[in-house]
């Protein structure tokens, strides 16, 4: 169970707030995919020799044809359609994987360049890539339409530069790791409950640090393929906030201030 002294080091407040993906953010907060950035620096320590790596299971990022239209099918918006055929509305939430990508993509970790790279599995479906130095679109709305053209052309890339910002790639996900990885699976069913802040600064930093977060309403992360299986509380954490004690855990770590 996290103590009251790592939680008053929290730096990001857990907004309690639930995001459809009908839902608009005013309109200049918006920005481009495949917009990069900006770097802040170097961290103070020194010792840093990896970068984290994070993946995302799970996540409801389901493609249907609406209206002649295929689109990434949300619990919102399409909440008629899929009662009619009997399905469960807590399989069809985008809205997770985005809040949690949006947590690492914004947070400082990634500002300094200590992301090594973000994986999303598709529950039942893909595995894909998405690089840490570019900006996702600021709404789940646009988030999923650009889903929708990955799925659809197995890569997205920038229109100025035409690197390749988010591809398809194959599984499993372990052949895209680093042969040093330290790979940490996260679980509330996990009997080992650990302070994430005690845990991440024990890390030897001869390993990458790998989490594995699941990105759903119901299940759980798969033991398999894993080097340690831990739980960061008592109760079921959404995904932006197991990211989010990660990235704050690991920006203490190293010194990010």
């Amino acid at each position: 169970m996290l103590t009251p002294c790592a939680n008053s080091r929290w730096k990001r407040k857990i907004s309690g707030r639930k995001t459809q993906c009908s839902e608009e953010e005013p309109r200049e907060h918006d920005s481009e995919i495949g917009a990069v950035d900006r770097v802040l620096g170097f961290p103070q320590d020194h010792n840093v020799r990896s970068r984290a790596i994070f993946i995302l299971e799970n996540a409801s990022l389901k493609k249907g044809l609406v209206r002649k239209e295929w689109k990434i099918l949300n619990s919102h918006d399409d909440a008629n359609l899929l009662l009619k055929k009997n399905k469960s509305l807590n399989d069809y939430r985008p809205d997770i994987v985005f809040e949690a990508l949006r947590s690492i993509i914004d947070s400082p970790l990634n500002k300094y360049g200590l992301v090594g790279a973000i994986f999303v599995k598709i529950d039942g479906g893909a595995l894909f890539e998405i690089k840490p130095h570019v900006r996702i679109p600021r709404t789940c709305k646009r988030f999923c339409g650009l889903i929708v053209d990955l799925l659809q052309k197995f890569r997205v890339r920038a229109k100025d530069t035409n690197d390749v910002l988010l591809r398809v790639v194959e599984e499993p996900v372990a052949n895209h790791l680093p042969v040093n990885s330290h790979i940490v699976g996260l679980s509330c069913s996990s009997e080992k409950l650990v302070d994430i802040n005690d845990y991440v600064s024990i890390l030897s930093d001869d390993v990458t640090p790998v989490f594995v977060v699941g990105a759903m309403v119901n299940g759980k992360v798969k033991r398999d393929n894993t080097d340690d299986y831990i739980s960061v509380s008592d109760y079921p954490l959404g995904a932006k906030c197991c990211v989010g004690l990660i990235c704050d855990a690991l920006e203490q770590k190293w010194k990010l201030f």
